[in-house]
């Protein structure tokens, strides 16, 4: 087994894998292979808690895993691998299901936001999601875990059913993780090109909002043509008065790799749509090559699925020890 500290991240093979997701997510995961275990996940199941088209799920899976992998993640450095091909996730959550109390999912604002936009299929999946997410990190023995805002609440209890847990049957069943924010440029956070107020999502119904990475050097200038900017012409940073423009000199900062004083620099003088033209020249640049491997990755099917076969062996080798100590914990008859 690997020294280095393990850390897991995964993302939901729903919508269109966008900048947005590129740059919070898979461009750090990138820089994190050689420094740490990782395992990143095409997490299906959690997909699954509102309705999904069957051929698309599939497809979107695949397509969602050769992204990564076009995006630089390392098979050989990382085990990537898709979440309902390990068992062992699905037997831990049901477990730790038996030992987290219904008061803590009920508070999850996240489980309240999506029944208040999926009123006809508020399912017992959606409200113990948080349990199947703690599973998918306790199963790893995982120390870090890359963490957004809206998924501070599931790891709050991720830890506590350690600690819980720990406590109860006194030993270390689960490492107690930690949230692993990546050092970023000022402002880091990508929102939508429509409402800058609101985070760029890849599940926005309205595909004017996001760059999808998949979107042609045509289709990038046409919605940053679109976004929104701020009254005034003046390019500076503000992200409470002017969000709209502070959003497109952040996403110029990251693709460019420059501080953000130094595109405002750039950019002085120069009116909004000078901006908007050069970051979509600056976008559709950065994203050809990565475009370019994506096809030639999913267009060979047996090696993306030799890939995830591997992952998920090594996945599963990583999984059972853990599932097994837990089993052991409770009594089971172990096989």
């Amino acid at each position: 087994m690997t020294s280095k500290p393990t850390l897991f991240s995964g993302i939901q093979p729903s919508g269109d894998l966008m900048i947005g997701n590129y740059i919070g997510s898979i461009k750090n995961w990138v820089k994190m292979q050689d420094d740490y275990n990782c395992l990143f996940s095409l997490v299906n199941l959690h997909a699954i808690t509102v309705e999904q088209s069957p051929e698309a799920l599939k497809k979107r899976s695949l397509d969602f895993v050769a992204w990564y992998l076009a995006a630089g993640i390392d098979p050989d450095k990382s085990t990537v691998f898709i979440q309902s091909h390990v068992p062992e996730h699905s037997e831990l959550a049901w477990l730790l299901n038996c030992h987290t109390y219904m008061g803590e999912l009920n508070r999850m604002t996240q489980f309240k936001d999506k029944s208040a936009k999926h009123e006809q299929n508020i399912n017992v999946g959606l409200f113990d999601y948080p349990a199947l997410m703690a599973a998918d990190i306790l199963l790893y023995q995982t120390e870090k875990v890359p963490v957004g805002a809206d998924q501070k609440q599931h790891l709050e209890l991720t830890r506590d059913l350690a600690i819980r847990l720990n406590n109860k049957f006194e030993r270390e069943l689960f490492k107690v993780p930690e949230p692993f924010i990546p050092p970023t440029s000022a402002g880091g956070r990508i929102m939508s090109l429509q409402d800058p107020t609101a985070k760029m999502s890849k599940s926005d119904e309205n595909k004017d909002n996001f760059i999808a990475l998949a979107d042609d050097r045509k289709q990038i200038l046409k919605k940053l043509k679109k976004a929104v900017t701020d009254s005034g012409s003046e390019i500076y940073y503000d992200l409470e008065n002017k969000p709209g423009v502070a959003n497109l000199l952040t996403l110029y900062s990251v693709i460019s790799d420059q501080p953000i004083d130094a595109v405002v620099k750039h950019f002085e003088g120069k009116m909004y749509g000078h901006l908007k033209i050069e970051l979509a020249e600056l976008i559709a640049d950065y994203l050809e090559p990565i475009q370019n491997r994506f096809t030639e990755i999913r267009s060979n099917e047996t090696e993306l699925h030799a890939i995830l076969t591997k992952g998920a062996d090594h996945a599963r080798q990583q999984a059972q020890p853990t599932l097994r100590a837990f089993q052991e914990a409770l009594g089971f008859v172990l096989r």
